[in-house]
């Protein structure tokens, strides 16, 4: 066979190769969503979020956007929100992605565990614009089974979130931001006498004790801990104004005043009811009638009381213990524009105790207040008599005239 009828047999061959092959593939599978291996929160709709509805166990947080694109906790008395908690959900979501389609027939989907575990988006009148319902972790891997609102149709994905449904932990719980570097002068109360009051230049200079004597040394690391304490201080719990505790806790405040450089004043008042011992009432003798009179052996002939003729010991009063009351703080900044100061007229915060308890309590706790001199020790008695006086010669012993 010549070359040239073998090439072209060859080429035949090979088309009919292809045509076979594009007639006899099988048919594609169609794609069960589009929206698989795409981020599960759309970046675009991020951008028009005015409010954030977080629901799961029969607790619902709200979550909105004011105008100037402040946050507030509407769940929580209307507080400032953390913006930072907030911003790592949706984080999270954009970040989080399809793995795959799942099932959209609604036993399966029952066996899902879709419950009222939901995220909520919506826009700034109120309408809703995203909503993701959370099912059960699959049982072998990581991940969330997930459906997107009203729809039947269930994913697999890789998100990990948790669901906080505590109105309080989506509140900005910060009351206090302060720099260290940026407070020039610190005045401290203690728990008794005049308070102490820090000044320094610069934020390289050293601190010093204004008014004290000379060699009253300022401890460093008591200030950085006490500035790095109320500078950034957080509350813990609120009630109302008007709450006993937290009037009570104002009658019994020691105040922290820091000044910064450019003469700006904030006040931290700290403080709490005091723990009470109170003496609980006698308790009546039960004894009465017969019983009361005691044994036969312990009378005497004439029938009286032998215990009559003792004198009883004095009764040791007991007492009630009622403890300290919780820590509340009370701020006040001298910038009238400052946000704590509304704050303060909303709610009455709490601290942790140790907040409270940690702060210096004496002078020593913020100086190096140097050993007074040892006392001069008092003479001896030989000392005290005086120089010893000279000894007097014993005068010599007569001697027998001589007889001529």
């Amino acid at each position: 066979m010549k070359l040239k009828t073998l090439a072209l047999c060859v080429a035949v061959l090979a088309v009919l190769a292809v045509i076979a092959f594009y007639a006899n593939r099988p048919e594609r599978v169609p794609v069960a969503d589009m929206r698989v291996g795409q981020p599960i929160l759309p970046p675009t709709v991020a951008s028009r979020i005015g409010k954030l509805v977080v629901t799961d166990q029969g607790k619902k947080i709200e979550l909105t956007r004011q105008a100037d694109g402040m946050w507030t906790d509407t769940s929580y008395f209307g507080l400032p929100a953390d913006f930072s908690k907030i911003s790592r959900l949706i984080g999270d979501l954009n970040e989080a992605k399809l793995d795959r389609f799942v099932t959209s027939s609604p036993e399966r989907l029952a066996r899902l565990e879709f419950k009222d575990s939901e995220i909520q988006l919506l826009d700034a009148s109120g309408a809703e614009i995203w909503s993701l319902y959370l099912g059960k972790a699959p049982d072998s891997g990581s991940g969330r089974f997930i459906r997107f609102g009203t729809e039947s149709k269930a994913f697999l994905s890789n998100l990990s979130v948790y669901i906080d449904t505590d109105a309080k932990n989506w509140a900005d719980s910060q009351l206090v931001n302060l720099k260290a570097d940026d407070v020039g002068t610190v005045s401290i109360a203690l728990e008794s006498g005049a308070p102490v009051v820090l000044t320094r230049k610069k934020k390289e200079d050293p601190w010093t004790a204004a008014g004290e004597p000379a060699g009253f040394k300022v401890k460093p690391e008591a200030v950085s801990s006490l500035l790095s304490s109320l500078g950034s201080l957080r509350f813990s719990d609120s009630s109302a104004t008007d709450d006993p505790a937290a009037v009570e806790a104002r009658k019994h405040v020691r105040a922290f005043v820091l000044t910064t450089f450019d003469g700006k004043t904030t006040t931290i008042a700290l403080g709490r009811k005091p723990e009470e011992k109170k003496i609980k009432p006698p308790v009546a003798d039960a004894k009465s009638g017969p019983a009361s009179l005691g044994k036969v052996s312990d009378l005497k002939a004439d029938g009286t009381d032998k215990s009559a003729d003792k004198t009883p010991p004095p009764a040791q009063p007991e007492f009630d213990t009622i403890p300290a009351g919780p820590v509340y703080v009370f701020v006040e900044a001298s910038d009238a524009h400052a946000a704590v100061n509304e704050l303060m007229k909303r709610r009455a915060f709490q601290v942790d105790e140790y907040t409270y308890t940690s702060l210096p309590k004496t002078k020593a706790d913020v100086l190096d207040i140097p050993a007074p001199p040892a006392p001069a020790q008092p003479p001896s008695p030989a000392a005290a008599a005086g120089p010893a006086k000279p000894a007097i010669p014993d005068a010599p012993a007569p001697t027998a005239p001589k007889v001529p």
